[in-house]
C-alpha cells in the first residue's frame, strides 16, 4: 500500500466537521496537535500584546489513493478559501508501522479503489 500525511492547519471553529468530512471521505483516525502560526500579515497586537490565532494542526494518514477526496472535503469543511482559515497539504510517505488494527479497512479501500 502507499500512503501520504495529510496535514491540516485550520480554525478551531472548523475542526470537527473538517474531522467528520475527511472521515465520510476515507479517512480512518487523525493526530490532532495545537499549532499557531505567522503567516505574510503582520500580528495585530492590543496594548502592546500580540493577538496570536490558534489554529489546531491535524494529521492524517491516509491511502494515496483516496487522498484527493480527503484534501477536497477539508478544504470545503474548514473553508480554507476564506482568507486566515488555514491551509492542508499533503506529502508521501516511505514507510508506515503499526497499523495493523486499521488493515482490514485499508485493505477493503483498497480493494474497492483499485480494483
Amino acid at each position: 500500500m502507499r500512503f501520504k500525511v495529510i496535514l491540516a492547519l485550520v480554525n478551531d471553529e472548523y475542526q470537527d466537521e473538517v474531522i467528520k468530512s475527511a472521515k465520510e471521505a476515507g479517512a480512518t483516525g487523525v493526530t490532532i496537535l495545537n499549532a499557531r502560526g505567522e503567516g505574510v500579515h503582520e500580528q495585530k497586537s492590543f496594548f502592546g500584546l500580540t493577538m496570536e490565532t490558534q489554529k489546531d494542526m491535524l494529521l492524517f494518514l491516509v491511502e494515496d489513493i483516496i487522498s484527493d477526496d480527503i484534501m477536497d472535503a477539508i478544504y470545503q469543511a474548514g473553508k480554507l478559501s476564506e482568507h486566515g482559515n488555514g491551509i492542508a497539504f499533503c506529502w508521501t510517505v516511505d514507510r508506515a508501522i503499526g497499523l495493523e488494527s486499521q488493515l482490514p479497512i485499508l485493505e477493503k479501500d483498497a480493494k474497492e479503489h483499485y480494483f
